[in-house]
């Protein structure tokens, strides 16, 4: 399974902005690399340059790559999917994202960001409606059950994870239960409900072209 190891702090300073790519240090001034050093990556990072609207289109597509954990092969094909769909390309593109597994873990608060979600699903943490799945990319929906396997539940890591999201709002589009450790798919994600701002007409303009 592909994956990107770029530093997570590094991919929050390309992309000019917090990424929210390791959970609890990116809230923490102190903490997170980007705070203290909110320049681009490289040498010539402190230089000022005009992006031209070629360069937006695709720093906002390389924005919501980053966030999502994944690579461009399958992101084309999530927008391939969206533009097949009825509706609003664009639209259609961020609620396949928002409904992958690894993200609606994270969103429940059953993780402190989606790259440790994702981590968490691979090492077969989680059932989804009863049954243990390792898929992170694996579409949600409406109605589905998802909770941590009970062998995990005692160990040390969860309660560690809930002491950091104990206090997070969970979407309208999810019902979760932190003392069982599970939660409930009870509608559709909505752009408005997104955690970071995304203009995903930018990236439809990219993919147009």
């Amino acid at each position: 399974m592909s994956r990107n190891i770029e530093a997570s702090c590094r991919q929050c300073r390309r992309e000019g902005t917090k990424l929210y790519l390791k959970g609890e240090r990116c809230y923490s001034a102190n903490k997170c690399a980007f705070e203290r050093r909110p320049t681009p990556p490289g040498q010539h990072g402190k230089r000022r340059t005009k992006i031209s609207e070629y360069g937006l289109q695709l720093r906002e597509k390389q924005k919501a790559k980053r966030i999502y954990g994944i690579l461009e092969k399958q992101f084309r094909g999530y927008f391939e999917i969206a533009e097949k769909q009825k509706g609003i390309t664009g639209h259609n593109l961020l609620i396949h994202l928002e409904s992958r597994l690894d993200n609606v873990v994270y969103r429940l608060g059953l993780a402190t960001s989606r790259k440790e979600a994702r981590q968490l699903v691979d090492h077969e943490h989680f059932l989804v409606n009863g049954k243990k799945l390792n898929i992170p990319s694996y579409i949600t929906k409406d109605g589905d059950v998802i909770e941590v396997r009970p062998k995990s539940k005692k160990s040390q890591k969860f309660k560690d994870i809930l002491e950091v999201t104990e206090s997070r709002t969970v979407a309208p589009w999810l019902s979760n239960d932190l003392e069982t450790l599970s939660g409930k798919i009870i509608g559709r994600p909505a752009v408005e409900d997104l955690d970071i701002e995304i203009a995903e007409h930018l990236i439809v303009e990219l993919y147009s072209k």
